[in-house]
């Protein structure tokens, strides 16, 4: 007589669902704006419009680097 040897076959499990992914909130969080002087501010904007200027070859008019420059240090900082 021969001996059969039975084989299982291995029992497929289902996929175990992923749990869903959080959703990213397209808001960014508020960020607290340091509060300067005027006279830092007027400082700030100064350098800015200077360096602004030098960099670009005095391609424009001086009130125009200064609008700049005063704009990007607004964005960055609350004036007293």
């Amino acid at each position: 007589m021969s001996a059969k040897k039975t084989v299982k076959k291995a029992e497929v499990k289902p996929a175990a669902a992923k749990p869903a992914a959080k959703k990213v909130s397209a808001k960014p969080a508020a960020v607290k704006k340091e509060t300067i002087g005027q006279d830092r501010f007027y400082a700030m904007v100064s350098e800015a419009a200077y360096f602004a200027s030098q960099n670009d070859g005095n391609k424009k008019g001086s009130s125009e680097y200064w609008l700049e420059a005063e704009a990007a240090v607004r964005a960055k900082f609350n004036v007293a």
